[in-house]
């Protein structure tokens, strides 16, 4: 199921357009999906939750109505049936997404977690990872595979809850990972650069 959502959410984001470059990414389409599951947004509302301009909410609005995974009323933006059910996909690959505080692993301004579920196979030394943060705008990601009862992060440690008990605790209790999920950490100088960072990291997992 990841494969196909991936494969599906790449071609409504990759879509060439005549005029200039987008200036938007598959993350801008997750996040547009994660905001319209809340609540129905204007186009503007949703242009500045994004961080987009103008051009790019338009494109970003006709290529997910293209796709009938929204419909557009004077109320704003809302989810098709077909929108929902793709946003649920989503939940089941990422079914948690927190904000959480700076701590001895991640002493960023700000930081975010993706729990990615049962993908830590797919983990090897975590830097294709930790590269997608990056390049998204992360400063940093750790990559942490939860394995036998304790987290595990390739070449620091096979039990993180030693090292740093404050804040693997702190994890482990808003993330809630089973065995074989991946908890990926993104911290950056603003929010929504960690949250893109960090779904950057999950997104590059996921599919694999």
């Amino acid at each position: 199921m990841a494969a196909s959502l991936k494969k599906f959410i790449q071609e409504i984001a990759g879509k060439k357009a005549p005029g200039p470059s987008t200036t938007f990414t598959v993350f801008h389409v997750f996040y547009a999906l994660e905001l319209l599951s809340q609540k129905p947004l204007g186009r503007n509302k949703l242009a500045k939750e994004l961080n987009v301009g103008d051009g790019a909410v338009r494109t970003i609005i006709s290529r997910l109505r293209s796709a009938d995974l929204i419909e557009t009323s004077k109320e704003g933006c809302n989810l098709t049936k077909k929108g929902l059910e793709t946003w649920r996909q989503f939940e089941q690959v990422f079914p948690k997404r927190v904000e959480i505080p700076a701590s001895e692993l991640s002493q960023s301004e700000f930081n975010f977690a993706f729990l990615v579920k049962n993908s830590g196979n797919k983990v090897k030394s975590g830097i294709d990872q930790r590269d997608a943060a990056i390049i998204a705008g992360a400063r940093k990601a750790l990559i942490a595979v939860f394995k036998d009862g304790h987290l595990r992060i390739e070449s620091v440690s096979d039990c993180i809850e030693k090292l740093y008990p404050k804040a693997a605790t702190q994890i482990l209790k808003e993330l809630m990972p089973e065995d074989n999920d991946v908890i990926i950490l993104a911290g950056a100088d603003s929010a929504l650069r960690a949250k893109r960072g960090a779904f950057a990291a999950s997104w590059a997992l996921i599919g694999a």
